[in-house]
């Protein structure tokens, strides 16, 4: 009789156990990342009243089965489901959640144990660390070189706080330095409806006017300027940002009617910098040369008299405190055609200094600043860590687990979408993957099962008050 009665309170105790589990379930419906839990029962050991017995053959005596009262229940485990919450959308840039596997890696600041979340509510502090809702920062890596595919992150460094405003490899990232023009190349087309302004002949090579080039590098005719026939700006910037006007002047100079039947058509340029700055190639104390064209309207870019590209240095004034800077001239995309002149800068390098204005977070986890001056840099790129067992891992609060002696080490991180990493969905949070229609289920079989057992034990306690009182 005793027996049934501890055997019903194991069954209240694992009971009472479960329905913990599952109201803690309930209450966390909402919480961002969380991971339901699942309680299981197991029997406890059973007195053994007889052994089995096996069947005689010879007698044709069969066997018995044991006779075994068993001792209650007990809780077997408690398992936490990993599977994946649904997806809510919140448009913030610091909200990220996970798609497939892995957990963030969070630490309180430089010391510390390494904790674990799917809960991708970040935020920045006042200082630009990256940072959990409870202040803790989140790692990953923030050294990168640049190679033939554009950036790469060094994921083989050590864990490092994220930190958009500033490292030790990147110093101040809120402005980004100034990068002098190395590169200009143009695009486009010369009228070649223009007068020549010298005419047509049998001359070879450059022909100049009237033999006769200023020393300012513009053209001359009877001792005055003469008018270029098209005008294209370009602006550079030298190693500080300081920002550089330049006008790339043309002049049609002369028609070469030698070729038997297949003239061919000499331009004349020169890169005029303006006061106080002046712009030189070579040895002739200007930028200037000659393009030259062929009957179908191509230019002739084999010709070591008509080079299609020159280095051009640049020298400021002595107030702006910059260095003279050189870039390269590349006019080989040039044509001559009867149509109106077009030519322009079809991309031009270098950039004055920017001041960072907003940030991005792709799905490799890269980290993307944005700047005022139209350029973009790397700022850091968000580590995500895979367990064997992420059942393993021990709740620790704050929607964060650390790593168990069932989990699997924490060795080395990975880059999103990598090494089995899930990709990161910005602009997302993971919420909760509890299922409220089998929590509902299981709280009424929970129930009822609780009930059960109660009755189990208070019906123990009438049969003893009914045996007790058979003596009256």
């Amino acid at each position: 009789m005793m027996m049934s009665m501890f055997s019903s309170v194991s069954g209240l105790k694992a009971h009472q156990t479960k329905i913990d589990v599952i109201g803690n379930n309930v209450a966390n419906v909402n919480t961002i990342g969380f991971k339901a839990s699942r309680a299981t029962f197991e029997e406890i050991f059973s007195q053994t009243l007889s052994a089995g017995g096996a069947p005689d053959s010879s007698t044709g005596r069969g066997g018995t089965n044991p006779m075994q009262i068993g001792l209650g229940t007990n809780v077997d485990a408690i398992t936490t489901d990993m599977t994946r919450g649904s997806v809510q959308r919140t448009e913030s840039p610091t909200d990220l959640s996970i798609e497939g596997e892995g957990f963030f890696i969070v630490r309180s600041g430089n010391e510390g144990e390494y904790l674990f979340t799917r809960a991708g509510n970040f935020s920045i502090d006042k200082y630009g660390n990256l940072v959990t809702s409870t202040g803790q920062n989140v790692y990953g890596w923030m050294k990168y070189t640049y190679g033939d595919k554009g950036y790469e992150f060094d994921t083989q460094e050590a864990l490092r706080p994220l930190n958009l405003y500033e490292d030790e490899w990147n110093m101040n990232k809120r402005i980004i330095a100034a990068k002098a023009t190395t590169e200009a190349v143009m695009s486009g087309n010369l009228d070649a409806t223009k007068s020549a302004i010298i005419g047509s002949g049998n001359e070879t090579g450059p022909v100049e006017i009237n033999d006769s080039v200023g020393s300012d590098g513009i053209p001359d005719k009877d001792g005055m300027n003469i008018d270029p026939q098209f005008i294209v700006p370009i602006t550079v910037y030298d190693a500080l940002g300081n920002v550089y006007k330049l006008n790339l002047k043309f002049w049609k100079t002369y028609v070469n009617t030698s070729t038997a039947g297949s003239p061919v058509t000499q331009w004349y340029y020169l890169v005029d910098a303006g006061n106080g700055t002046s712009a030189q190639s070579g040895e002739n104390g200007f930028a200037a040369g000659y393009l030259c064209f062929d009957s179908q309207g191509k230019i002739i870019t084999n010709d070591p008299d008509f080079p299609t590209s020159i280095d051009v240095t640049v020298i400021p004034s002595a107030e702006s405190g910059a260095g003279q800077f050189t870039f390269k001239l590349d006019m080989r995309q040039l044509s001559q055609y009867a149509d109106d002149s077009s030519v322009k800068p079809m991309r031009v390098d270098g950039y004055p200094p920017g001041t960072l204005v907003s940030f991005s977070i792709g799905e490799d986890g890269v980290i993307t600043g944005i700047y005022d001056n139209g350029r973009q840099q790397p700022l850091g790129l968000i580590a995500i860590a895979t367990f064997e067992n992420p059942a393993g891992l021990e709740k620790v609060g704050n929607n964060e687990f650390r790593q168990s002696t069932n989990s699997g080490d924490f060795k080395l991180a990975n880059k999103p979408g990598t090494n089995g990493a899930g990709k990161l969905v910005p602009g997302t949070l993971e919420m909760s993957n509890v299922d409220l229609a089998a929590q509902f289920t299981d709280m009424i079989i929970t129930q009822r099962g609780f009930q059960a057992n109660s009755r189990v034990l208070t019906t123990a306690d009438e049969i003893l008050q009914e045996l007790a009182n058979l003596k009256r």
